[in-house]
Order: C-alpha cells, then sequence, then structure tokens
C-alpha cells in the first residue's frame, strides 16, 4: 500500500524539486499565462539548477511530500527570509512556495505541507508566516483563507514580459 510522507530535503533533491514544480506551474497557469512565457519560466526559476543553489543555502528551508515505496515527488514547500512588499522583521518567515500535483488536491496533502510550513515557523521563534499568491487563483485563495492567512499588501509577480497580480498574505502564529 502506498503512502505520502514529507520529509527534508537533500541535496540529491534538486531534480525531485524541479520536476514537482514545473508540472505545477504549468497545471496552475496553463490558459492564464503565454505558454512561451510558462515554458522560459520552468527552465529558469524551476531547473534544477535553481534548486540546488536553494538546497545549498542555509537560510532556506525545503520539504518534500513524496510517494512511497519509490521516493516519487508529489509536493513539496519551500521557506525563507521574507522577500516581499510588506514591513517585515526577525519575526517574519516566507513561504515562498507550497506544491501539490492536482492529483492530489482534495486528500489532504496541502493541509499536511501547510502544517509542516507552519510547525518548521514556529521552531525558528517566528511569530508571522507570509505568502504570496496570484489574486485570481481562487483554489489556492481558498485554502490559504481556510488557513487562517488574511491580505496584507500586494505585488506584481513577473513570468516573461507579463506581470500578475498576487496578493500578499499572513498568518499569526
Amino acid at each position: 500500500m502506498s503512502e505520502i510522507i514529507i520529509r527534508t530535503c537533500t541535496t540529491g533533491d534538486a531534480a525531485r524539486l524541479s520536476v514537482v514544480a514545473a508540472a505545477t506551474f504549468i497545471e496552475t497557469y496553463a490558459g492564464i499565462v503565454d505558454g512561451d512565457d510558462l515554458i522560459a519560466h520552468c527552465h529558469s526559476t524551476h531547473a534544477p539548477e535553481a534548486y540546488a543553489g536553494l538546497l545549498a543555502d542555509p537560510s532556506r528551508r525545503l520539504f518534500l511530500a513524496v510517494m512511497e515505496p519509490g521516493d516519487a515527488p508529489v509536493g513539496f514547500l519551500l521557506m525563507g527570509e521574507p522577500d516581499l512588499p510588506v514591513e517585515t522583521g526577525p519575526d517574519d518567515m516566507e513561504l515562498t512556495r507550497i506544491y501539490a500535483l492536482h492529483r492530489f488536491h482534495g486528500q489532504g496533502l496541502g493541509a499536511r505541507l501547510m502544517q509542516t510550513a507552519i510547525d518548521t515557523a514556529r521552531a525558528a521563534g517566528k511569530r508571522r508566516l507570509l505568502l504570496a499568491v496570484y489574486s485570481r487563483n481562487d483554489r489556492a485563495n481558498a485554502f490559504y483563507r481556510k488557513s487562517g492567512f488574511r491580505k496584507v499588501g500586494e505585488r506584481l509577480f513577473h513570468v516573461g514580459v507579463n506581470d500578475y497580480q498576487d496578493w500578499v498574505l499572513a498568518l499569526d502564529l
């Protein structure tokens, strides 16, 4: 019988992270973001080399959701110091990415990843968790509302030559 476990990433997980990130980004934004821009974004932001750099950064926390047996990647989360256009301080942490393959939506994986993020932030002594989400991503926004996040700002997110309106959300821990 298979099960999904969430584990801390190792330096060898760059390819796993890259595959899940690119697939999830395309699943989410196909029909919203131009196809060429999607591919270019995935080849740069979600390239294995980009994740290798994040894995080597001691200020980042990465967790991978894998299907066992076989260690097949199905989701992940990335956390670190906030880089958002709102006032932040030493008590804040950013949930930079929380991704799950569409096939696993509605099965509790997102809630488990979110709890991992909350537990990680609390263990680091943080009092607030921040994230940015595309303002028109209704499914993600509903998930974040259900998780207790509230809107604290906005930003523009660049993909290719286009800008997309993100909301900056916060959760008091």
